[in-house]
């Protein structure tokens, strides 16, 4: 089992979560985060002062996953999240060690 999180831009989440369901993947987490990668952030003028926007508003899409989906999940939020602009956002594979179903006990890949 792998663990899949993607950051992407707020306005992505909707074409990601379709794409997903699109080949399959029944459950997702999805987080409001705030972050800055290569953008650094960008300058906004407010009543005449300017200050800087360091912190982006992002989404974070998590799902866990058997091994051989890994690479359908990868590929679908890389094509449904691209807009072929800076700050884009990023796909971590991670792995998972073990998952339990909270309601039934049951254990691995049973329980996602």
């Amino acid at each position: 089992m792998h663990k899949v999180e993607a950051i992407i831009k707020p306005f992505k989440l909707d074409e990601v979560k379709d794409a997903l369901n699109g080949i399959g993947i029944q459950g997702i987490t999805v987080s409001e985060v705030k972050g800055f990668g290569r953008q650094k952030g960008h300058t906004e003028l407010y009543r005449g002062a300017e200050y800087v926007v360091d912190f982006l508003p992002k989404i974070k899409v998590e799902v866990v996953v058997t091994d051989d989906l890994v690479s359908k999940v990868t590929e679908a939020i890389q094509g449904a999240a691209n807009t072929g602009r800076i700050g884009d956002g990023k796909i971590f594979v991670l792995p998972v060690v073990e998952a339990v179903r909270i309601r039934t006990g049951e254990r691995g890949e049973e329980a996602i």
